[in-house]
């Protein structure tokens, strides 16, 4: 069933999503027509609000015809002081100032969405982009608007689609704006495919647990459920660790039970991947049969899509591996020019920075010698339900590998390696607490973040031409 519905050929983008976001001077239909409703109003309903609300009000006059600047924005400039500055992860950054607000205030700001859909390749979703930029920019200019270029705000899987859209077009877009998005990729995808959607986090309590639990029975809690979705969307591929993402990230270690005398275990690491010899992550996604692999091809068409295709579903998978690459080649580091970024770097929300398989020895004086050599060559022998290996070393022992939990800073979904990426790259680059990954855009300190860097963007107007 999973298969069926979630198939990258059968999902569309839905634009009757829920409008419920309070009162913003917009019709519901006005809403609707501008994408409203093809996204998650539960994550961006907040921001939409925000934006529509105040991105237009930015100065008021009082009974003697003087003029204030409007109390959001006195709030955005504030923010710039003391706590909040440090929520945004800067030591210092440029201030706003009431000129640059009044050129900002030139200007309108329509707010619209666009959705995509995300098991296809980021590619084709940012070809949807460019025609919804396309259409919103003529349909201003035919009621004699002066419309040359959007800003774009973009969360996780959307700024790789800004970013390849903004490097087809980037002469029709001021600027962009980047929440929290898996740059380089993120670990937390290898985990989901090869082993099933976490249910549990080590900071969590009961209730975070229980929430992450419904989520899994949602996303698929074993590799049985994912696989058939994840391993033939390209999308969902491009959400892997990329060619850029520091590496290795991917181990294997073993704990020896302490020997007679000895009084605390040893680990011993046999695995780091990818390597100087096998640089290239897609090699390792490619690979089918290693203990360690992604991807298990028998768990990949139950609803026999395939069955009588040439090459069957190992022939799709490999087409879906190698789509992602091809579009992370191609994008390479690309950002537009005029851009802006946050990430999640807090301890408080651990995301997978890295893999980490561990098996702990069941008793000490294994007559086999752990090595490197041996813990790759071993064959898979079992699966368990939580997504543990059941794994036979030179076909005399057998040990049960498991992941080990998020380890990294994060958001809960991306890891401060990948959210960091843009460093250097861009204008400035944010690294914020606070907030689980799908909810950055509920968070005020973000909301007042991506206000000031909207205003830096139209900065950016009559520079170069």
């Amino acid at each position: 069933m999973r298969q069926l519905i979630l198939h990258p050929e059968y999902v569309e983008v839905d634009d009757s999503g829920d409008l419920d976001i309070g009162s913003c001077y917009l019709e519901r239909s006005v809403m609707r027509e501008r994408g409203w409703g093809e996204i998650f109003n539960g994550s961006y309903g907040t921001l939409l609000f925000e934006l529509q609300s105040h991105l237009e009000m930015t100065f008021q006059f009082d009974a003697l015809n003087k003029r204030h600047i409007r109390s959001r924005w006195k709030e955005v400039m504030q923010a710039m002081e003391g706590d909040t500055l440090k929520r945004w992860g800067v030591r210092s950054v440029a201030p706003l100032t009431e000129t640059e607000l009044e050129k900002y205030a030139e200007y309108q700001y329509p707010i619209y969405a666009c959705g995509y859909n995300w098991l296809r390749s980021c590619g084709e979703s940012a070809n949807r982009l460019e025609e919804r930029i396309g259409k919103i920019i003529d349909w201003w200019k035919k009621r004699n608007h002066e419309c040359e270029k959007v800003i774009l705000v973009t969360h996780s899987m959307g700024g790789l689609v800004a970013r390849a859209c903004a490097k087809r077009i980037p002469d029709k877009i001021l600027g962009v704006i980047h929440g929290v998005m898996p740059a380089l990729g993120t670990p937390l995808a290898y985990r989901r495919l090869a082993c099933g959607t976490e249910c549990d986090s080590p900071v969590n309590g009961k209730l975070d647990n229980f929430k992450a639990g419904k989520f899994a029975d949602i996303a698929g809690r074993r590799p049985e459920d994912t696989t058939p979705v994840m391993s033939v969307a390209p999308g969902a591929l491009e959400l892997l660790p990329n060619q850029r993402y520091p590496r290795p990230w991917l181990h294997a270690s073993v704990v020896h039970a302490p020997a007679h005398g000895e009084r605390r275990e040893t680990a011993i690491d046999c695995l780091h991947l990818p390597n100087e010899s096998q640089p290239n992550p897609y090699d390792l996604y490619r690979d089918m049969s290693s203990w360690y692999r992604l991807i298990n091809p028998d768990l990949a068409n139950p609803a026999n899509l395939y069955r009588d295709a040439k090459g069957g579903v190992v022939k799709k998978i490999r087409e879906a591996i190698n789509t992602a690459e091809i579009f992370h080649d191609w994008l390479g580091d690309y950002y537009h020019p005029t851009s802006f970024a946050y990430y999640g770097n807090d301890k408080g929300h651990p995301a997978y920075g890295q893999i980490r398989w561990v098996a702990q020895e069941a008793t000490a004086g294994t007559k086999i010698p752990i090595t490197a050599a041996n813990i790759k060559a071993a064959k898979n022998v079992a699966q368990e339900s939580n997504g543990a290996r059941q794994v036979k070393i030179e076909d005399r022992i057998t040990l049960s590998f498991s992941v080990e939990p998020q380890e990294s800073a994060g958001d809960d979904t991306v890891s401060q390696q990948s959210g960091a990426a843009p460093n250097g790259k861009i204008k400035q680059l944010f690294a914020t607490q606070g907030y689980r990954h799908q909810e950055s855009y509920k968070h005020r300190d973000t909301i007042l973040l991506t206000c000031y860097c909207i205003v830096k963007v139209v900065q950016e107007l009559g520079k170069n031409g």
